[in-house]
């Protein structure tokens, strides 16, 4: 099989393209036929070696995957050869997702929504799972809370506020001016440039805080939203721990996240896209020979939504 691999850490440019043995799939595992693979911010972090989540290079990046299931391992019931599934297997191990074949746990996978193509169900799975994951079992979002969300036209942001709509929840969003057409298209009721102004003045209280930015600075400023209980949750993973002794001053929660694969939430996912609640913006989708081109894309900081490979 095709496969994006790296030897070594460094820049988009050690991401190359290598002809791979075929995996076979483990009992309680099935080999996948992938047809597209969600790029997110944690792949460049890894390649680079600022997060050393798979060890030493040499190995395959991603975790994002939609495709049809090959071959099934022992023991593997409820899936058969052909089915269409998607899903975010192994995180934080590897998943070789970078590639025409992987194989994974039948447990971390779901039933690839109808409404969605292969393409947007790849994108979906990690950015779809961080927020739902974030808002829903960390955050508890209930109809009627305020919740704001940074970053909010980015992979995660552009999913976490079609979630919370779904919940019934006031959005908040923060953005630069031009995606702010996107985002009142997704049911955006209160929009922030924050180039322009101080989300923590123009916000008002809030019971829920995503940060998708994470820094140390966006953590006190937006404890300055939250009501008395109110719930701060910064990613990626985990919170400094300035703003969570901070947090604990004010009488504020604070909390990091670390995604998990979650085949029950995967399905919650699909149910929404099923009934067009949840719709995955695609910025573009490229074949695996220009993954470093993709990595390089997604490191510019401007991509509404996702970038998709595409063996």
């Amino acid at each position: 099989m095709r496969a994006v691999i790296q030897n070594s850490f460094g820049g988009p440019e050690v991401l190359v393209i290598a002809n791979q043995i075929d995996p076979s799939p483990k009992a309680g595992e099935v080999l996948v036929r992938v047809k597209a693979a969600g790029i997110n911010p944690v792949d460049g972090a890894v390649r680079s070696g600022h997060y050393k989540l798979l060890g030493e290079p040499p190995f395959i990046l991603g975790w994002d995957i939609s495709g049809t299931v090959e071959a099934l391992g022992a023991g593997v019931i409820g899936l058969k050869v052909g089915d269409e599934v998607f899903g975010m297997p192994r995180f934080p191990k590897q998943a070789a997702a970078y590639a025409e074949l992987t194989a994974v746990p039948a447990d971390e996978i779901a039933p690839k929504p109808k409404a969605a193509d292969y393409v947007q169900a790849g994108a979906l799975p990690l950015a779809g799972l961080t927020a739902w994951q974030g808002l829903v079992r960390h955050g508890a979002l209930k109809s009627g809370q305020r919740v704001l969300v940074h970053a909010a036209a980015g992979g995660v942001g552009h999913l976490a506020v079609q979630i919370a709509k779904s919940r019934g929840a006031h959005i908040i969003a923060t953005a630069r001016a031009n995606k702010h057409d996107f985002l009142r298209g997704l049911g955006v009721e209160q929009i922030i440039d924050y180039t322009d102004v101080a989300f923590e003045v123009e916000a008002g209280e809030v019971d829920v805080v995503l940060d998708l930015v994470g820094t140390e600075d966006y953590g006190m400023r937006s404890l300055q939203t939250l009501r008395d209980g109110g719930l701060l949750i910064q990613v990626p993973s985990s919170a400094p721990e300035s703003v969570k002794h901070a947090g604990r001053d004010q009488g504020k929660r604070v909390t990091g996240i670390l995604v998990e694969p979650d085949g029950h939430a995967l399905e919650q996912l699909a149910a929404l896209a099923g009934n067009g609640a949840l719709r995955v913006e695609v910025a573009e989708e490229l074949p695996l020979e220009q993954a470093a081109r993709a990595h390089t894309l997604g490191e510019e900081g401007r991509v509404q939504g996702k970038l998709v490979l595409v063996p």
